[in-house]
């Protein structure tokens, strides 16, 4: 059977005509599913009892199932992910001021190993299918009753390293027929997968693009981010600059200050040469800890000097608000093994 989550609009009405129904159902079916979250056929109530019998011999409506949920004291809230092969995924749910945004992940593990962040740590099990991404969408505002108008693919996973799904899942979550969440409320973040960034760039979307920076030259971005090996600096701000001249949109670069490591002035400074003259702005992330890494200082002191330094040379630059720390769902705690140590705690 197929999952319908796992199909695009387009993709899910022609299955529907080719079953012998009248177009207009699936445009029925859609709303029954993405708009009122209704995922059994038989109740769709102004569709037939012979065509939901028809629906459900050959669709299946899968979502992941909430297995646990953590919330934090700022109202934050993690969500343990079951997948039909057992495997285990989390997101994150977070209020602001403009309403609520969900922090997805795009695979069952990571395969880059950045040294900062936990969703590497236990290697890459399997990607995730369209249906899986979006479905994490529809489980978490099933379970907290929200209705979520940001969408961040920040979670566990390199989405890039998960491209063909990734636009699937994008297709799914701004088609009005879909999710219906507009592009420009849609944020993909990559470590820095130069093919993945070109493509983006001539898919054309207006989807807004992250990528993670973190250095400034090569022999100390390769220390913490494996990638870069393979895709250095000069490689990935020269696919930066082809996508901002293809798109006309903005990048963000991610730059977690790790102290001792990356966060001096003279970094600082470095980043600002970097990045000059380029149409992007700088998101200062104070790291985060993560089991197995301890870091030598206070990661957030040189937050305020680096945002001047870096506004003074004429980059826009945040200091991002953390949410979610006391329950590991802020940037980088994200983990696969999490479903065999913070949430089998009674």
């Amino acid at each position: 059977m197929i999952n319908i989550f796992d199909l695009t609009p387009d993709e899910a009405a022609g299955e529907i005509k080719g079953m012998g129904l009248q177009a207009y159902k699936a445009g029925q079916v859609f709303e029954w599913l993405y708009k009122k979250r209704v995922l059994d056929f038989s109740r769709m109530t102004n569709i037939s009892k012979s065509d939901a019998r028809k629906l459900g011999s050959v669709f299946k409506t899968d979502i992941p199932s909430v297995e646990r949920t953590l919330e934090s004291t700022d109202g934050t809230i993690k969500y343990l992910f079951g997948l039909s092969d057992g495997n285990m995924i989390e997101s994150v749910l977070m209020k602001y001021s403009y309403g609520y945004s969900l922090c997805i992940s795009s695979q069952a593990g990571c395969r880059m190993n950045c040294s900062f962040c936990a969703s590497g740590k236990d290697g890459l099990e399997r990607n995730l299918t369209a249906g899986e991404m979006t479905g994490q969408i529809m489980a978490s505002e099933i379970s907290s009753g929200t209705h979520i108008s940001r969408i961040v693919v920040m979670g566990t996973g390199e989405p890039f390293d998960n491209y063909d799904n990734l636009l699937r899942f994008l297709d799914i979550a701004a088609n009005p027929k879909g999710l219906g969440i507009g592009q420009r409320r849609i944020t993909v973040s990559t470590c820095g997968l130069v093919p993945g960034i070109i493509r983006f760039a001539d898919y054309g979307s207006q989807v807004n693009l992250a990528i993670s920076l973190h250095e400034t030259d090569n022999e100390s971005r390769s220390r913490i981010m494996p990638v870069n090996k393979k895709y250095p600096i000069e490689e990935v701000l020269k696919a930066c600059r082809y996508y901002v001249e293809k798109t006309n949109r903005r990048i963000s670069f991610e730059y977690a200050l790790i102290p001792g490591v990356n966060d001096s002035p003279a970094k600082a400074l470095e980043l600002a040469h970097l990045l000059k003259g380029m149409l992007c702005y700088v998101n200062i992330i104070p790291v985060n800890l993560i089991k197995g890494v301890e870091y030598k200082g206070n990661p957030g002191k040189n937050a305020a000097v680096f945002y001047d330094i870096l506004g003074k040379h004429g980059i826009h630059v945040t200091v991002r608000r953390e949410l979610g720390g006391d329950i590991e769902a802020a940037c980088g705690q994200l983990r696969r093994s999490h479903a065999d140590e913070i949430w089998r705690r009674d």
